[in-house]
């Protein structure tokens, strides 16, 4: 299976969602995730993103999985070619890592932009959405619910 993932924050922190878009071998599309994950960093939604996919990819049976995301961030760290500094990022990488473990072979795929384009679209469905909920007056100068800022 292939997974294509992208977050997105509207300033940075800000409003945040996940896109994912997980498709069979010849291209047909299995699972689709847009989901607005409240106030969090560009980086923290990518690793959502990142865990939401290969869930929905092990839901769906898969064994061997291409991740494609636009973050070259994400894909270093998880490939093990950048280490992971913040304590925040830490733990989503760990989350990420122990998820890979339950394939038989997982890739990750730097990508440009446009190949991540149905991702970014639904990333960013999830952030209006997200802002479209009750009670959700975003003012930057608030405190976050929990530390997501750290990147």
């Amino acid at each position: 299976m292939i997974v294509y993932c992208d977050g997105a924050a509207r300033g940075n922190p800000g409003p945040a969602g996940i896109g994912v878009v997980v498709t069979e071998g010849r291209g047909r599309t299995v699972a689709e995730i847009a989901q607005g994950i409240g106030p969090a960093t560009n980086n923290v939604a990518e690793y959502r993103a990142v865990i939401a996919g290969l869930q929905a990819a092990a839901e769906h049976g898969a064994r061997s999985v291409l991740v494609r995301s636009d973050s070259r961030l994400l894909v270093e760290q998880l490939s093990g070619r950048f280490r992971v500094k913040k304590p925040t990022l830490v733990r989503l990488h760990e989350e990420a890592r122990a998820l890979v473990k339950g394939f038989d072979r997982v890739t990750f795929e730097h990508v440009p932009r446009e190949m991540n384009r149905d991702a970014d679209r639904l990333a960013n469905q999830g952030v209006d959405a997200w802002l479209a909920g009750p009670g959700r007056d975003w003012r930057p100068s608030e405190p976050p619910a929990e530390p997501l800022f750290e990147d």
